[in-house]
C-alpha cells in the first residue's frame, strides 16, 4: 500500500470543479428527472419547493410538472432519511436506504427514553403501523392515538419513537408542485405497495459508498459520514480501497474516488447557479469550504432560517429571494459587469422555467427580472 503521502493533492478549485461536476451544475444534464433523483442520492426536501429548485439548476428542460407527476405516480416519495431531515428519493432508494440509517434513528429514540418509560418500543411500532396504514395521518393524530395506549409518557418522545421505528412516507398532495396538503403519513412500504420484507433491505453499505462518491466525490470518509449521519463507515472505505482513486486536501486530509469519475481542471468555467435552501450541495461534507469560502461561512442562515443561494464561478457568492416575479440578489462581494450579466440570465432562465411568483409553474411567461441589493429589505 503506497504512503499516503505519496497521494496527489486536490487543491479546492479542483475539489470544486471535481464535485460540481458529479452534481451536475457545470452544465445541465439531459438526464430524466427521475434519474437525477437517483443519481444524487435524494433531494434534501425540508420544505416543498427545494426539489423542484434543485433540478432546475441541473436538468436541461426541466419543468416542476416532472418531479411533480412523479410524485404522484409514487416513483418518487418524501420520508426522513439522511441525517434525520426529509429528503425526496426514488421508490427504490426510500426502500433501501431508509433500513442503512435505522442505526441512526435508533439513536436518537434513545435521546427521548426519559419520556418513554414503560413504552414497549416494539408493540408501540406495531399499532403505529397498523394505524397509519389504515389510512394516512398527521403526526398529530398518531401522537393521539399512541397516548390513548401509554397516558404517562411524553407526547413529544410518543411521535419521535413513531417516526424513527417505522419508516413513514408523506403522501401526496403534499410535495407536488402548485397543490398544497397538510402532512399525513403512511408507511413507505403501504404506500408503495412493497412487502415490508423489501422495505427491511438495506443497501449494501459498499454499494452506498460507491454511489456517495459518483455524488459527492472526492471526499474523505468524514464526509460521506455527515452525509449520512451515520459513523464507523472506515472499514467500507478500506475494503473498497483497492479499487478507488485516493487524494489528499490541501489540509492533508485523505480523500477517496472513482477511478472513472469526472474530474475537470481547476479552470473549468462554472456558470451561476441558483439553489434553494438546504441543498445537498452546501450540507453533504465534513469540511464545505469546497463550496463555501472561509469569509462567507455561516452567512446563508438568519437565525433559523435558511436563506436561498447563488453559485458565482462555483463558489457560494450569495443570497437570494423570489417575489411576484421578481428575483432579488444579494451578492456577498462585488463581481464584474460581466458576471453580472451571466447572473441576471440564469435568474431570467429560472423565473421562466419555474414559473416566477411560485405559483405559475412551467408556463414559462418570461415575465420577470433579476434586481441585486438586500433580500432583507
Amino acid at each position: 500500500m503506497a504512503s499516503r503521502t505519496t497521494h496527489p493533492v486536490l487543491d479546492t478549485r479542483s475539489l470544486n470543479r471535481a464535485t460540481l461536476a458529479r452534481q451536475l451544475l457545470l452544465s445541465r444534464a439531459e438526464m430524466s428527472a427521475a434519474d437525477a433523483v437517483g443519481h444524487l442520492l435524494g433531494l434534501q426536501a425540508q420544505n416543498v419547493k427545494p426539489p423542484y429548485y434543485q433540478l432546475h439548476a441541473r436538468l436541461a428542460g426541466f419543468r416542476p410538472a416532472e418531479l411533480a407527476g412523479l410524485m404522484e405516480s409514487r416513483e418518487v416519495v418524501r420520508m426522513v432519511t439522511m441525517r434525520s431531515t426529509i429528503h425526496t428519493h426514488t421508490a427504490h432508494d426510500a426502500l433501501t436506504l431508509r433500513p442503512l440509517v435505522q442505526p441512526a434513528r435508533d439513536r436518537e429514540v434513545n435521546y427521548f427514553r426519559k419520556g418513554l418509560v414503560g413504552v414497549d418500543l416494539d408493540r408501540l411500532a406495531e399499532h403505529a403501523r397498523a394505524f397509519v396504514e389504515s389510512e394516512p395521518r398527521t403526526m398529530g393524530e398518531i401522537r393521539e392515538e399512541l397516548l390513548r395506549h401509554w397516558p404517562d409518557a411524553d407526547p413529544q418522545s410518543l411521535s419521535v419513537a413513531a417516526r424513527c421505528r417505522l419508516p413513514l412516507v408523506q403522501v401526496t398532495p403534499r410535495g407536488v408542485w402548485g397543490r398544497s396538503g397538510q402532512v399525513r403519513l403512511t408507511t413507505v412500504e403501504h404506500w408503495l405497495g412493497r412487502p415490508a420484507a423489501e422495505a427491511a433491505r438495506a443497501q449494501p453499505v459498499d454499494e452506498v459508498v460507491l454511489r456517495y462518491l459518483a455524488a459527492f466525490g472526492p471526499a474523505s470518509v468524514k464526509d460521506m459520514q455527515v452525509w449520512a449521519g451515520l459513523t464507523r463507515l472506515r472499514e467500507a472505505f478500506e475494503r473498497l480501497r483497492p479499487g478507488l482513486e485516493v487524494f489528499r486536501d490541501e489540509d492533508g486530509v485523505e480523500l477517496f474516488d472513482l477511478p472513472d469519475a469526472p474530474r475537470p481542471d481547476a479552470q473549468t468555467p462554472a456558470p451561476p447557479r441558483f439553489l434553494p435552501e438546504f441543498d445537498n450541495l452546501l450540507l453533504s461534507h465534513a469540511d464545505r469550504g469546497r463550496v463555501v469560502p472561509p469569509e462567507v461561512k455561516g452567512r446563508t442562515w438568519t437565525g433559523n432560517q435558511a436563506h436561498r443561494t447563488l453559485l458565482v464561478d462555483g463558489f457560494l457568492a450569495g443570497l437570494w429571494k423570489e417575489a411576484d416575479g421578481v428575483v432579488t440578489v444579494e451578492l456577498f462581494g462585488e463581481v464584474s459587469a460581466a458576471r453580472k450579466e451571466e447572473i441576471v440570465a440564469e435568474g431570467e432562465l429560472m423565473i421562466s422555467a419555474m414559473g416566477g411568483s411560485e405559483g405559475e409553474a412551467g408556463r414559462g411567461s418570461g415575465r420577470g427580472s433579476v434586481r441585486f441589493g438586500s433580500i432583507r429589505g
